[in-house]
């Protein structure tokens, strides 16, 4: 069977939920191929065995932390070499989108990007996107070279299914531009304690109708008993309510949960591109004729202030 490379996205050999949802698409197409990089590459080689890697291809060096991008696209066009995968699958977040350009280009190939599935096709691997939107689903393949595809977050539900994972070290020569652009200094996030906004399962989100940063404590109360992340509408972003890292839509980030709730947003066009593909949402806003009503599962025509707290109230006590 053919071979379908993944790389892999690991915090010192912790790896990422999207990761494994790769592993999960790659075998539909072929055996998954995993290239991990980086300090504690090594690590990652029982999770990815446990989520259906045959193979895992390592490489440790100083260049994956001390210069951006391109020591990345080295590792990956070097497996590329080694093995002529069927596709290389990518996840879609804003370094490995780099990534994935910067490698279609070195190896004369086409890219797809965002894609939410993945299937065989006769002629190559078949991508699905969400586009103009998330009005139109299209159905796409790379008609020359290898296929670079990177694949947006929560598309494909992780599953076990343990193989070899056979570990195995990558050569890797450096090029000359690997060590053009180098990090001079980094400042740790301060944790909230909530999910990654762009794998959370569960998303609730805050706009204009939050009416002020003091307010968006309601907003993070309902996520917190939901164990969600917290997005917020360009509106809100843009009156400095709450942080530009957590904006959802066409200039923010795109997420795609398996609940969002939306509260006192509008549903302008460039908020839905950001979370219209969203598998069940829940729009809670006092207009009744507020365009988010027209995309979702479940409306509440209400005051926020007064149905989120009841909401929250009644998680909480569900929960015990």
């Amino acid at each position: 069977m053919a071979e379908v490379l993944v790389y892999v996205d690991h915090v010192d050999g912790a790896v990422r939920k999207p990761t494994l949802e790769l592993l999960t698409l790659a075998r539909r197409i072929g055996e998954p191929v995993a290239v991990a990089l980086g300090a504690g590459a090594a690590d990652t080689a029982a999770a990815l065995a446990e989520h259906g890697a045959v193979r895992v291809l390592t490489h440790e060096a100083s260049e994956y932390a001390d210069y951006l991008v391109v020591p990345k696209v080295d590792a990956l066009h070097a497996a590329h070499e080694a093995l002529s995968p069927v596709a290389v699958l990518v996840p879609s977040s804003t370094e490995a989108k780099e990534i994935a350009a910067r490698l279609a280009l070195r190896i004369g190939s086409g890219i797809i990007t965002d894609a939410v599935d993945l299937e065989a096709g006769d002629q190559g691997p078949v991508a699905t996107q969400s586009v103009f939107a998330a009005s139109f689903t299209t159905k796409s393949r790379v008609s020359r070279g290898t296929p670079v595809i990177t694949v947006k977050p929560n598309s494909a539900a992780v599953e076990a299914a343990p193989a070899a994972g056979a570990v195995e070290a990558l050569s890797v020569s450096f090029s000359e531009q690997a060590t053009g652009t180098k990090v001079t200094g980094r400042t740790a996030r301060e944790s909230t304690g909530r999910p990654e906004l762009t794998e959370a399962a569960i998303v609730v989100s805050g706009g204009r109708g939050v009416n002020g940063a003091e307010n968006f404590a309601v907003i993070e109360a309902l996520a917190d008993s939901l164990g969600a992340a917290v997005g917020a509408s360009r509106a809100a972003v843009d009156a400095g309510w709450y942080p530009h890292t957590n904006q959802v839509g066409q200039t923010g980030k795109s997420v795609s949960p398996q609940l969002y709730i939306a509260s006192g947003i509008s549903g302008a066009i460039q908020h839905r591109a950001g979370m219209q593909t969203s598998k069940t949402i829940v729009a809670i806003n006092k207009d009744p004729e507020a365009p988010i009503f027209d995309l979702v599962d479940y409306g509440v025509v209400g005051d926020l202030f007064d149905v989120v707290p009841q909401l929250t109230e009644e998680i909480n006590t569900r929960k015990g």
